[in-house]
């Protein structure tokens, strides 16, 4: 059955232009190219301090280019219109800029917040464990014992063993994670004193945000470890570097230009991980060979890009496709889970089998994490919430393994825990942290091996101490 296509489910477009330049190019040379082909004049993002800029800088000249990723955003003025056309009929790509939106928060209007529950401390755990098998920070360790409970998804993931055998060291400590989102709320208590590098690439917005959607991401990938007021540990990369652009706007909205100079921003400033749990929709085969290229270049300089699949499927009678931006191949595309491990119904999927992919799942339905106050907690569903969940774990392989890049990618996907799931809805699986071995001991002194009686077949006598005593010791 047909399904109408609701308003906000038709592709829409600014009216600006995206021209991806030949590969190998430099800004300055791409500069004089463009304008002895089309008369533009453009100027290049290394001429603002840490390649930031608005859309007032755009607005004063015919566009931008972006240098990390030799892309252009150009402006659509009566006067240039042909001069897009000889960009168009050159070797350069030229696309429509699409309108980009904050994807998740299903039935934001009940407000479908949780109390939450408080898991069960192990109060066995510092008897049984005497040493590690590697480094490993045991009062970090025994702070996160004592803390609160972890939400479902940190445990599904691993972030939070539930196995005693299993512990968490890493914290994502030295990786840097940006947010591509509605910005965040800095006002929020669990982030106090918390440094945050942030800018705002919507005209007339601080990077406050007023939606809520941005510091929900951001609570997932890099919240606290312990909370005096959430009822649950809902954050992964703790001690991450936070960068925070915001491309879209307070209603939830932005355009490709700005997501792009969000992306040029990071990687200008050497960002690990990126995250985006946004969408333009998108009808039909095909994807976006602007955002592709940007995403590969990303890729190339150490920067993952990991986006929202979409939240545009009515399980199990429709299943959409990725959309846009996820479905370049060079984006890693995230579908959401339950708690039960189920599909969420509202997942996108991939439907197309050489591009369009879902590479991998996290857990998207009733996750709990901190959002723009007074509500403060707030617990949504959405491939939104899953995709920061992939990005918070990406930082904790990162600081492990030292990865990056599309290595970094192999390793979230190669770890993956499989699931009997349609790799066309899962991908590799449902991504899993990086864990260690703890290493028990049972000290001799606290158990004598000679209070314990010892039966001897005596056709076959054995020393009853030495060879136990060997194990032991």
């Amino acid at each position: 059955m047909s399904k109408t296509l609701k308003k906000e489910e038709k592709v829409e477009y600014t009216g600006r232009y995206l021209v991806l330049l030949p590969e190998g190019s430099n800004t300055s040379d791409s500069i004089n190219q463009i304008n002895s082909i089309s008369g533009l004049n453009l100027k290049s993002s290394l001429e603002f301090e840490n390649e930031f800029f608005t859309d007032k800088d755009l607005a004063k000249t015919d566009g931008i280019i972006l240098d990390k990723l030799g892309i252009a955003i150009v402006n659509e003025k009566p006067k240039i219109e042909n001069s897009i056309s000889s960009l168009g009929e050159s070797e350069m790509i030229v696309e429509k800029e699409r309108v980009v939106y904050a994807i998740g928060m299903l039935d934001e209007s009940t407000q479908n917040y949780v109390e939450g529950y408080r898991d069960a401390v192990n109060q066995m755990t510092n008897v049984l464990v005497g040493t590690e098998t590697e480094d490993y920070n045991y009062e970090e360790q025994e702070s996160e014992v004592e803390s609160v409970g972890a939400t479902w998804g940190l445990k599904a993931t691993n972030v939070v063993p539930t196995s005693f055998l299993r512990y968490n060291p890493y914290n994502g400590a030295g990786i840097k994670v940006a947010i591509l989102d509605t910005g965040f709320d800095f006002h929020h208590p669990d982030f106090a004193g918390r440094p945050v590098v942030h800018q705002s690439f919507i005209s007339g917005e601080s990077t406050q945000d007023g939606h809520g959607h941005g510091t929900h991401c951001t609570g997932t990938a890099c919240g606290p470890s312990s909370s005096p007021s959430a009822t649950e540990r809902y954050g992964i990369a703790y001690a991450a570097s936070i960068y925070i652009g915001k491309v879209l706007s307070n209603g939830g909205s932005g355009g490709d230009g700005g997501i792009l100079a969000g992306i040029n921003w990071a990687i200008a400033n050497r960002c690990d991980v990126v995250s985006m749990s946004l969408r333009g929709f998108v009808t039909g085969a095909g994807y976006s060979a602007v955002f592709e290229t940007a995403a590969a270049r990303a890729l190339a300089q150490g920067t993952l890009i990991i986006a929202a699949a979409g939240n545009d499927s009515a399980r199990p009678g429709t299943v959409r496709q990725v959309m846009h931006p996820a479905n370049c191949p060079s984006i890693m595309a995230v579908g959401a889970v339950d708690v039960n491990m189920n599909v969420a119904a509202f997942s996108n999927g991939g439907l197309y089998p050489t591009y369009g992919a879902v590479d991998i799942a996290a857990p998207g339905v009733n996750v709990y994490s901190s959002t723009k106050l007074p509500t403060k907690y707030a617990s949504w569903n959405g491939t939104s919430m899953a995709t920061p969940h992939v990005a918070g774990i990406a930082a904790l392989w990162a600081q492990a393994s030292g990865l990056r890049g599309i290595n970094l990618w192999r390793k979230l996907t190669s770890t993956a825990k499989t699931l009997p799931l349609p790799g066309r809805d899962v991908g590799a699986g449902l991504v899993q942290a990086p864990t260690k071995t703890r290493l028990i001991k049972y000290p001799i002194d606290r158990f004598p091996i000679d209070k314990f009686p010892i039966l001897v077949n005596p056709k076959f006598p054995i020393d009853p101490i030495g060879p136990i005593e060997k194990i032991i010791r």
